[in-house]
């Protein structure tokens, strides 16, 4: 799973999103093989709130889908709408993403950062990176606390990066 952006844009713009979430789903799809299923999340699904913050996520992937209709992305999207099967056909019916997403965009570096640290922390996931894109060539970065581990696992996926851009 991608979490993004969790370590770079504090508060991208609607517009800032919508790249983030263009590159994110090159990133997994060059890193696994597999197809991306975008989520754009929020404290809304699908329109369960009203608020300026939800309205930039939803125009964020008006914007995604129109400059990349061949993305499998939808939102708002709250977490466990994205993530949990029986939640996203609840909330989001008809949604191809819903409860199946694997990059989790997320509204800010806020959001992003506490929620990537949890999933490491208490859930138990693995966290590679931060993991930068958008440059000509790959580059990637490590946190503070990483330890041997860390580092190998970023090399890992500097390497692939590099292999997917030159292949």
């Amino acid at each position: 799973m991608i979490f993004s952006d969790c370590g770079l844009v504090i508060d991208p713009s609607a517009e800032e999103l919508a790249a983030i979430a263009a590159q994110a789903a090159g990133s997994w799809s060059a890193l696994t093989g597999r197809e991306a299923k975008v989520a754009m999340l929020s404290f809304s699904t699908k329109g369960s709130a009203r608020h300026e913050r939800v309205d930039k996520t939803t125009e964020a992937l008006a914007i995604l889908r129109a400059a990349h209709p061949e993305l499998d992305a939808d939102g708002e999207f709250q977490f466990d709408a994205a993530f949990v099967p029986e939640i996203g056909a609840k909330k989001a019916p008809g949604s191809t993403s819903a409860g199946q997403a694997n990059v989790m965009i997320f509204p800010n570096l806020d959001a992003g950062n506490i929620g990537y640290k949890i999933a490491q922390r208490v859930g138990g996931a693995k966290a590679i990176g931060p993991v930068l894109q958008g440059l000509a060539r790959p580059a990637n970065d490590l946190s503070r606390g990483c330890v041997a581990e860390d580092i190998v696992d970023i090399i890992a996926v500097t390497a692939a990066q590099a292999i997917a851009l030159d292949g």
